[in-house]
């Protein structure tokens, strides 16, 4: 049986649960279609028609939404998407922002 220190204990605690952020990919003028979609897929895990979505959105707004993680993963997903690009010559970027 909980005793009245339990509750006290229990009330005392307050769990900060961790930031999320936004990572974004932006248009330019050389990367192609085909390798944005390829990056949203390997990297971003995404299938093929909610990748060919985002990057249409990419195109069209100068920028797209590929998904919300904690500040470790977003910052990984991000250093692979500029290694990626830079290995195969394109100056795609992503950036992450605060949710």
């Amino acid at each position: 049986m909980a005793t009245k220190s339990d509750f006290e204990l229990e009330d005392a605690l307050e769990v900060d649960f961790p930031k999320k952020y936004k990572v974004f990919l932006l248009n330019d003028d050389y990367t192609t279609m085909d390798f944005v979609v390829d990056v949203l897929i390997k990297i971003f895990h995404k299938s093929y028609e909610e990748a060919e979505r985002i990057m249409l959105e990419i195109h069209k707004k100068d920028k797209g939404l590929c998904g919300v993680y904690s500040y470790e993963i977003a910052e990984t997903k991000i250093a692979q998407v500029h290694k990626r690009a830079r290995d195969n010559g394109f100056p795609l970027r992503a950036y992450m922002e605060e949710e």
